[in-house]
């Protein structure tokens, strides 16, 4: 069975999926052995990874980039890979576009807002398509909560509706009213995977280096469930102490000639 209907089924059977960000081999190892259903190698990778500003600077090389090492980490995942800012202006760029996210290891191409012609261009390729509507990262340089008025909520509704009729597999729905994110997931065929969108939606999505705790900046959608940088920054503190005082290496780091190895270099170099 192909892994979209698996998807699909868990989706019927109101099985909650979880999705995370993956951005390199060990993490998407990590990330795929703690049991998560879906790796994300997001354009998120620019902000979290690269030091960009913002993510429209994250190139399609980086995606390739990144998407290939989640690949080699994870070589059994469902990787969805994300479209780059200014790589789908048409449906044939995002057709070639998506085909090398693919041929570096992604299972299926995101991309950001309620574009049918590129989800039917997708399709034209039988690739698996994830939509993605609420707050666009490519495309609202503010971010901030999305669709909190009722016309607002009925636009994102009736694009979600257009983009299920036109075949998405995923609808990644972003920072919008958890009502709209209910409503949307009650109406729509795809698996809907929510970010800050409340409870009501298929699946949850969250960047690795939030929940991890690397992140340093609170966010109301995140919940942290690690301290990786407080724990990095004490080892690598406690790292840095010991080299400057002499206690590391100790004998149990280093290694010796054997003693006729030793005797025989002394005279050879005396």
């Amino acid at each position: 069975m192909p892994a979209t209907d698996n998807f699909l089924n868990m989706k019927r059977r109101n099985e909650k999926i979880a999705a995370v960000t993956a951005y390199d081999a060990p993490t998407a190892r990590f990330v795929v052995e703690a049991g998560a259903d879906i790796l994300l190698v997001g354009d998120s990778v620019g902000v979290n990874i690269l030091g960009y500003a913002h993510e429209r600077e994250v190139t399609l090389a980086d995606m390739t980039h990144h998407i290939a090492a989640v690949r080699r980490g994870a070589p059994q995942a469902y990787i969805i890979g994300d479209l780059p800012f200014a790589t789908y202006e048409t449906p044939q760029q995002a057709r070639e576009s998506a085909l090398k996210l693919i041929t570096a290891g992604a299972n299926c191409i995101k991309f950001e807002g309620p574009r049918v012609d590129i989800v039917e261009a997708l399709l034209q390729e039988r690739l698996d398509v994830c939509c993605h509507l609420g707050l666009e990262s490519q495309h609202h340089q503010i971010k901030r909560r999305q669709g909190k008025d009722a016309i607002a909520a009925c636009q994102i509704f009736d694009d979600a509706l257009r983009l299920d009729a036109a075949g998405q597999k995923f609808l990644v729905l972003e920072l919008i009213p958890q009502e709209l994110a209910q409503r949307i997931t009650r109406d729509v065929k795809a698996v809907t995977i929510g970010i800050g969108s409340g409870a009501a939606t298929d699946g949850q999505v969250l960047v690795v280096n939030d929940l991890a705790g690397i992140t340093q900046r609170d966010y109301k959608h995140n919940r942290r469930y690690g301290a990786v940088a407080t724990a990095m920054h004490e080892a690598v503190a406690a790292y840095v102490k010991d080299v400057r005082t002499g206690a590391f290496p100790s004998s149990q780091q280093a290694f010796s000639l054997s003693p006729e190895e030793r005797q025989l270099f002394e005279r050879m170099r005396p």
